[in-house]
């Protein structure tokens, strides 16, 4: 476990400004989506830093274990590393799986230094991909034990988290690149999340863009609504 959190630790990316930045004592962790890696939020990362925030940008295993195992080994430690260093506030910017993650983790225990939370393309409702795909052969090898759990039923992950006690901005897509998959899904959707199925009850802001799901967090327009957010607790535009 201190070896995890000395790497955390490590992989935060400074601002050259952070000393003189309002932001310096402010912490935003970055999880990435299922099947993706903390490559995929490097823009965001750099975003953030520009703003003076200490950033970690968090690595996971996403296919190879279930949500509830991923939180506690990644997004537990990384919260763990932060509170260890003294008065912080943390924040969140969460791509796709990203969200359920943090939103297990918030459900399950309070964080007092916690500031605001943006999800990109979250499928805070599920994702009738996984109700419809499931079952098919090569879908665990691909999306393993957590994407089964993405589902639209009563008893997913999702469903079973409850509405939002905490600022949350969500921005969702409704481009998409994957016109087979937006055949399975009702609505407007970006290629794997509707974009009903991304709203959240409690939410404090909801925005959508013309961006597909696997692009949305590097759209320099998101990023600069992301970094909005986490500074007023609002978007610039907000559509619902």
């Amino acid at each position: 476990m201190d070896v995890m959190k000395g790497l955390l630790i490590a992989m935060c990316v400074f601002s050259l400004a952070a000393a003189k930045s309002v932001y310096a004592d402010d912490c935003v962790i970055l999880l990435h989506g299922l099947a993706r890696t903390d490559h995929s939020m490097e823009k965001m990362a750099s975003g953030l830093a520009a703003d003076g925030y200490r950033v970690v940008n968090v690595d996971y295993p996403a296919r190879k274990a279930t949500i509830e195992v991923l939180v506690q080994g990644y997004v537990v430690p990384a919260v763990e590393a932060w509170q260890e260093g003294g008065p912080v506030t943390i924040h969140f910017v969460t791509h796709s799986m990203g969200g359920i993650l943090v939103r297990y983790y918030l459900g399950h225990q309070s964080l007092a230094e916690l500031g605001r939370v943006v999800m990109l393309s979250p499928p805070n409702k599920g994702s009738e991909i996984v109700d419809t795909l499931g079952n098919v052969p090569g879908f665990n090898a691909f999306n393993g034990p957590a994407g089964h759990q993405l589902g639209t039923g009563a008893s997913s992950v999702p469903n079973q988290l409850g509405s939002a006690h905490y600022p949350v901005g969500i921005i969702t897509g409704n481009k998409s690149i994957n016109l087979i998959l937006s055949m399975l899904i009702p609505g407007d959707d970006d290629g794997k999340v509707s974009v009903e199925r991304a709203r959240l009850d409690g939410m404090a802001a909801f925005l959508v863009v013309p961006h597909s799901h696997p692009m949305i967090m590097k759209s320099n327009y998101v990023i600069r609504q992301t970094r909005y957010f986490l500074r007023y607790g609002r978007f610039e535009e907000v559509t619902r």
